[in-house]
């Protein structure tokens, strides 16, 4: 008995022990990521160095507990660092250094116009590329001086989109697709029964994409000079093979090498030729606990901006999703803080689930009763991020944002044929019902089952037409008539009513203040939902909240892993995953 007591006691110190032991290296841990985010401070006479060398998403995920950055660049801080150095007393001028840009139209032209901003200021802007992508140039081509190195490569011959289909796959494979869906528009299933674009979906795909080309060209025409008509030659006729060809189409300003931009910021600066030129990085200059743009504020009234970026899905959902649970939970929160005197919701959503988006719409409803909530589009906003934005007061879109969309389907998998075929597996099935094991995915549906099915996705697509009509004040057969899961762009949903105003985030934030009559100064802006700090993170691992985010790192690994490959696999993930009637944007859209 008394060794028995020995062993008990023994065990409570050791827990004992190494809770001490772990509580104060998670402190230290704490205390090392607290000083690694610290405002370095900045010499006299520098230069801000901007690398977008991370996709750029709507907020940069904090750090882990060594200090590490997230996987991204966060669209509020990068304007944010800007915004600060163009009235920093320390900071000169600004060196874009950009090879690959990853971001969408809209996100770039928000980071492009925060540099023309800059530029009022007086001081430089001066960009060097080696290799240089459209959105590389797109965002340089504001620059005062344009460097190019010799052998590099600039890419200017207008916009892309590529689509998988998987359709042969699928008969190889054994996999027979149900596809259920509203509107000769809805593409997003035809990856799954289709091998090419459809005659109406390659129509909307070359109407948008051409809108986005032209509003990009007639933004660089205007910065850099040169005729919009001279520059969609250019473009359409691909007359840039190499740097010579940039350089004699007056595209850039100087074929040089990184030592030759080095040269001309010494003379920006005024520094000596054997001197260094101070450059301070974005991640060096940006100060996390400064980047809301009424820092320091102290009046009692607050604006809520409900960041609302990547799929739709029902529950809490992730960092990399919108969960219904956690933004209808946001929305609530904002409309019940008598502080908040309004809302911007900004989307940056390809859509999802029809229920997880009904529930977030739920919520604008309310609000919008008693305070006003306006949608601020970012690149993405269409189908289920379409329908959380038609309730609100006003709708905000760039011109380059993917809106519309407003449709919805569904799929049902058959892999009888796999199993049976393929992997010589049977199925056999006992039920009390005729319709017992209805939705199933190892037998064949029969017609009347395909009957219903389709008869509910109808059901949900009145439904959200209705809603839209009614958000937009429009009759519902002529919101029909521009529904049909079209995809548009801001300009063109400007023009047929589904966008209420042309403009960006800051525009939103000013209709919102004018709104709730309240001076443009005399609000705090207040970003929701709020963020996981490192250790929640940590600790969220240990106590069943941290499944979500384990799913989002995985699936990053799995990218950098798989590479061209990821995209099929990410779609066919998607596929599996897919639960009730989706409103989502058509296919896997990515721009380049």
């Amino acid at each position: 008995m008394r060794q028995f007591f020995k062993f008990v006691l023994a065990t409570v110190v050791g827990l004992v022990v190494f809770s001490v032991l772990g509580f104060i290296l998670l402190t230290g841990l704490a205390a090392a990521l607290s000083r690694s985010t610290a405002t370095r401070p900045v010499a006299s006479n520098s230069v801000l160095e901007l690398k977008f060398d991370k996709p750029i998403s709507e907020r940069k995920q904090s750090a882990d507990l060594l200090g590490n950055s997230g996987s991204t660049l966060g669209l509020v801080g990068i304007k944010d660092v800007i915004r600060r150095a163009k009235t920093d007393d320390d900071i000169k001028g600004i060196l874009l250094n950009l090879e690959l840009v990853q971001g969408g139209m809209a996100s770039l032209e928000e980071v492009r116009d925060a540099l023309l901003d800059f530029k009022r200021s007086g001081k430089f802007i001066v960009a060097y590329h080696e290799i240089s992508s459209e959105k590389s140039y797109y965002l340089s081509s504001v620059a005062d001086e344009i460097y190019l190195h010799p052998q590099g490569t600039l890419e200017f011959n207008g916009l892309s989109s590529e689509v998988m289909f998987y359709k042969r796959l699928f008969d190889k494979a054994g996999i027979e697709p149900y596809i259920f869906r509203v509107g000769s528009f809805k593409s997003a299933v035809e990856p799954f029964f289709r091998e090419n674009f459809s005659d109406s979906a390659r129509y909307q795909t070359v109407a948008y994409l051409n809108s986005l080309n032209d509003h990009m060209i007639g933004q660089v025409a205007e910065s850099r000079k040169i005729p919009a008509q001279r520059l969609k030659v250019i473009s359409d006729s691909m007359l840039v093979h190499n740097a010579k060809d940039a350089l004699r189409l007056h595209l850039v300003t100087k074929l040089g090498y990184f030592d030759q931009v080095q040269d001309y910021m010494r003379g920006k600066l005024g520094i000596k030729a054997d001197k260094k030129p101070s450059v301070v990085s974005l991640s060096d200059y940006q100060d996390n606990s400064k980047t809301d743009e009424k820092e320091g504020n102290t009046s009692g009234n607050r604006i809520a901006v409900i960041y609302a970026e990547g799929d739709i899905v029902t529950g809490r959902g992730s960092d990399d999703n919108i969960g219904s649970d956690k933004f209808a939970e946001a929305i609530r929160k904002a409309r019940l803080d008598d502080k908040v005197k309004a809302v911007v919701l900004r989307i940056n959503s390809p859509g999802g689930s029809s229920l997880a988006s009904d529930i977030i719409y739920r919520e604008v409803v309310l609000t919008k009763k008693v305070k006003p909530i306006i949608a601020s589009m970012s690149d993405v906003a269409a189908s289920g991020g379409y329908y959380i934005a038609m309730a609100c007061d006003t709708i905000v879109a760039h011109p380059n944002t993917i809106t519309g969309s407003i449709g919805v389907f569904g799929v049902l998998p058959n892999i009888q044929p796999l199993l049976a075929d393929k992997l010589g597996i049977t199925v056999d099935r006992v039920t009390t019902g005729k319709f017992s094991d209805l939705p199933t995915i190892t037998r064949a549906l029969t017609p009347y089952e395909k009957q219903q099915l389709q008869l509910e996705v109808n059901d949900i697509y009145a439904d959200f037409t209705t809603k839209a009509a009614l958000g937009r004040h429009m009759p519902v057969e002529r919101l029909r008539r521009i529904a049909s899961g079209r995809v548009w762009s801001g300009s063109e949903g400007k023009q047929i009513g589904l966008v209420d105003v042309l403009g960006s985030y800051e525009d939103a934030l000013k209709i919102a203040a004018a709104r709730a009559h309240i001076k443009a100064d005399d609000y705090q802006v207040q970003r929701l939902p709020r963020q996981k700090t490192a250790i929640e993170k940590f600790f969220s691992r240990f106590t069943g909240g941290g499944d979500d985010d384990q799913a989002a790192a995985e699936a990053r690994v799995l990218q950098a892993k798989l590479g061209p490959l990821y995209p099929a696999v990410r779609q066919y993930q998607q596929l599996m995953q897919m639960r009730g009637v989706q409103a989502r944007l058509p296919y896997e859209l990515e721009i380049k």
